[in-house]
């Protein structure tokens, strides 16, 4: 769950300045992110005219409302409404019911940082993924992938969180000093929708993959059979996610994450 989805580049006043902004692409729709994500009414007009069930930009919407949620009542609070009641998050030893640890710990005084950089949907919608940078309150950074579960309301609620910090992290923003020009620079969100399968064909099987043992790995296959997804916990700790996706005949990985846990 945290983010960096903004950089900030300084200049001097009397320097010529040049702001590119990178196209957002979504297979259904597109919009600009700052800080979390496009603005809420971009995203509205968005979903208003994008064809059919999977909807990337619904996964980037949720984000942003699960983000704000975060940072005004509380991480963990806001992650058991924003989570299923059996959501798990894959901490040092393995993944953990989350709901369990919500009510052991206090919410911390400052919430993580976080924005999606690529969303892949099953062909139906009912399964997404989400992986992106997050900022922690101590100002680590990091990668992260979250499952979602569509609702019997069509709303999304997270099922499955891994985070991992850079290591070694990135060198420090330089400092800025009076008279610099901050430029923005958006960030790019990748949508990526499973192919659906044809009329009266199936979806051919993924590749086989390999389970860990002692229960330290796990698959799920969207009902559709258009995108798969696996956690595994490594002997080392380290903690692995890869998804993959049914694209016009053919398996393709959408994110593949190797996370190291704190020490």
């Amino acid at each position: 769950m945290p983010s960096l989805s903004m950089e900030q580049v300084p200049m001097r006043s009397s320097s010529l300045v040049v702001l590119t902004c990178v196209a957002l692409t979504l297979s259904a729709c597109a919009g600009g992110q700052a800080r979390r994500g496009p603005p809420t009414k971009v995203i509205n007009r968005v979903l208003a005219t994008a064809p059919g069930a999977a909807q990337p930009s619904v996964i980037v919407k949720t984000e942003i409302a699960y983000f704000k949620a975060a940072q005004a009542q509380g991480q963990y609070s806001a992650g058991v409404e924003f989570g299923t009641p059996e959501a798990v998050l894959h901490g040092r030893n393995g993944p953990v019911p989350f709901a369990t640890l919500a009510q052991a710990l206090p919410n911390p005084d400052k919430a993580t940082e976080w924005g999606p950089r690529t969303v892949v949907m099953s062909c139906d919608g009912a399964l997404a993924l989400s992986q992106g940078r997050f900022r922690d309150a101590d100002g680590l950074v990091g990668n992260y992938v979250t499952a979602w579960l569509r609702q019997k309301d069509n709303t999304y609620k997270w099922s499955y969180d891994v985070a991992g910090r850079d290591n070694p992290q990135p060198p420090p923003r330089p400092e800025f000093e009076d008279g610099d020009i901050v430029v923005t620079a958006i960030s790019s969100i990748r949508g990526l929708v499973a192919t659906c399968p044809q009329s009266g064909l199936g979806v051919p099987p993924p590749p086989p993959m390999a389970i860990g043992e002692d229960g330290k790995s796990q698959a799920q296959l969207s009902s559709d059979g258009t995108l798969r997804w696996q956690w595994e916990h490594r002997a080392d700790g380290t903690k692995y996610v890869k998804a993959e996706y049914f694209y016009e005949g053919a398996w393709e990985t959408a994110i593949e994450e190797s996370l190291e846990s704190p020490s």
